[in-house]
């Protein structure tokens, strides 16, 4: 409904921030955020606060999130962070009785030589990409973690799984953004600076799909 109470976490992000927009264009009048500075890691602070506000529906766009290098230099962050987060977030729909939640996830999260197109039935059939593993642990928790909740407790968790994004307020820094921005900046300093050829990393051959953040954000509103 135009006037539900609908919890955008993590909407400072890249996702965040476009499913802000998306909701605003839509016409839905409560949006509400976690404004004041708390750590999704604090489970009584996360907890407080989804007791506090009559919340309807939770699009969880917060998670720690990184390209390659990132996700090889930081597993544990990757891990723990994440699990933490997502942890107390589905939780606490539980304890509130907030039966819509739109969980997000990553293609990463399949098999490393999944075959293609991907099918949701290949998730756990094969070994993950090393590089990310960490990343699409957490994420597998979570997806079966709403699963058993809906399962267990007839709630209404859906599970979302975006390929790369790109779009407005993407992150751009050459260590920890992902490969798209990252040759986006490439690109623009090459120009800016007069260079006539720029570096990528790896050999060029991996395809990859690409996804216009605002269709994520679109997706999420229409499931």
């Amino acid at each position: 409904m135009k006037n539900s109470i609908i919890l955008v976490t993590g909407h400072r992000g890249l996702v965040g921030s476009s499913v802000m927009r998306r909701l605003k264009i839509s016409g839905y009048k409560n949006v509400l955020t976690i404004k004041k500075r708390i750590d999704l890691r604090d489970q009584k602070k996360v907890f407080n606060f989804f007791k506090k506000n009559k919340i309807d529906s939770v699009i969880n766009a917060a998670a720690l999130v990184g390209g390659i290098l990132a996700n090889s230099k930081y597993k544990a962050n990757f891990i723990y962070d994440n699990m933490t987060i997502q942890n107390n977030i589905i939780h606490a729909c539980y304890m509130n009785n907030i039966k819509n939640l739109i969980f997000l996830g990553s293609s990463c999260i399949y098999p490393k030589f999944c075959k293609q197109p991907i099918k949701e039935e290949y998730l756990l059939s094969g070994k993950l990409e090393t590089t990310n593993e960490a990343y699409a642990i957490a994420k597998i928790a979570g997806i079966k973690m709403c699963e058993s909740y809906n399962f267990q407790y007839g709630m209404n968790f859906k599970c979302l799984m975006p390929s790369n994004l790109f779009g407005p307020n993407d992150n751009y820094n050459l260590d920890s953004s992902h490969f798209f921005p990252a040759l986006l900046k490439k690109i623009y300093l090459a120009k800016k600076n007069k260079k006539n050829s720029i570096t990528i990393w790896g050999s060029g051959k991996p395809k990859s799909e690409l996804l216009f953040v605002d269709d994520l954000a679109d997706a999420c509103i229409f499931f």
